[in-house]
């Protein structure tokens, strides 16, 4: 009896501590899911959910706030999300907030992501839609890295013959890395340059201070800058200029009337310029007069010694002695 009595006691500890275990397990995943706690419902349509699966959580700010609760297609091909969210943190989410899919680590479950919204927006309310936002498709990031792992590759490959190029003196850079002729002159023109250099700093130096010279007080450019009474001077003078070369176009075009004038036959300094029958005929008029004169002087000189005229040329022969 007393046997039977105590094997009653231990299965009744036994069956109790089974019960509360079992209570217990039944509260740790009712406070996992949130189905403990005053909710709100909140629904989202994505294109794809990326194996997001009623059960999964749902997070805001980083804080687990609620769970997946159902996933119904939608539409032609979308799928909507119906979500528990803890009524605690109702006023936390704006309408305009939005919603992602992510990952509960780098390869873990899928996960709603609440995330961003303004003030100026109200609070949201039991069964509002939030913005849904497709999230980065992990496929197309493999795709991508693998191509970039390719060209990585092909990059790696150019980089190893270009290396053997130069280590073998090939190229301007190898020949300058392995022939000490050419490391020589490419030393020189780096020193040439340096000189050079040096000189273009020194030649900015000298304009410098002679620029400064020149806007000292005293200087011709200080007083052509600075005094108004030698501007004025200056100006008249340029006036002056302009004039004079005006009147010297003016004597310009008037040289040119008289000299097309002089050209012209029809004038008589034209004829005389450009007629050469009538240069012919004064030149012969000029011998004709030459002669004529020639001979005239030895008629006078005759004169002299005809008898009417004889005495009169010794008076006057006399008249000029006694002068």
């Amino acid at each position: 009896m007393r046997n039977d009595k105590k094997k009653t006691v231990i299965v009744g500890l036994f069956v109790l501590v089974g019960i509360i275990i079992f209570v217990a397990g039944i509260m740790t995943l009712g406070g996992q899911q949130k189905k403990f706690v005053k909710s709100i419902q909140l629904t989202a349509v994505f294109d794809d959910v990326a194996g997001l699966q009623t059960g999964n959580n749902v997070w805001f700010s980083g804080v687990k706030i609620g769970t997946v609760k159902r996933v119904n297609f939608y539409g032609d091909s979308q799928v909507e999300i119906i979500m528990n969210v803890e009524q605690k943190v109702q006023e936390y989410i704006r309408k305009d907030s939005r919603a992602t899919i992510g990952s509960d680590g780098l390869i873990g479950n899928k996960i709603i992501v609440i995330y961003g919204g303004t003030t100026q927006a109200p609070a949201v309310e039991n069964g509002d839609r939030l913005i849904a936002e497709m999230p980065l498709d992990t496929d197309k990031m493999m795709e991508t890295l693998q191509e970039n792992n390719k060209n990585l590759v092909t990059i790696t490959e150019n980089l190893m013959v270009l290396t053997s190029k130069i280590a073998q003196g090939e190229g301007i850079v190898g020949a300058v890395m392995t022939d000490s002729i050419v490391a020589d002159n490419f030393r020189n023109i780096l020193t040439n340059l340096e000189r050079a250099s040096l000189n273009s700093n020194r030649m900015l130096t000298e304009l410098n201070k002679f620029s400064q010279s020149l806007n000292q007080e005293g200087s011709l450019v200080y007083d052509l800058t600075h005094d108004k009474e030698m501007f004025k001077n200056l100006q008249g003078s340029v006036e002056g200029l302009q004039a004079t070369a005006e009147n010297a176009k003016i004597l310009t075009d008037n040289l040119n009337e008289v000299t097309k004038n002089l050209s012209d036959p029809n004038n008589t300094m034209g004829m005389i310029l450009t007629d050469e029958e009538f240069a012919a005929r004064l030149k012969n008029t000029l011998i004709y007069a030459d002669s004529s004169t020639m001979n005239l002087n030895r008629g006078l000189e005759a004169l002299e010694y005809t008898w009417p005229f004889r005495r009169g040329f010794k008076r006057m022969n006399k008249a000029k002695e006694n002068q």
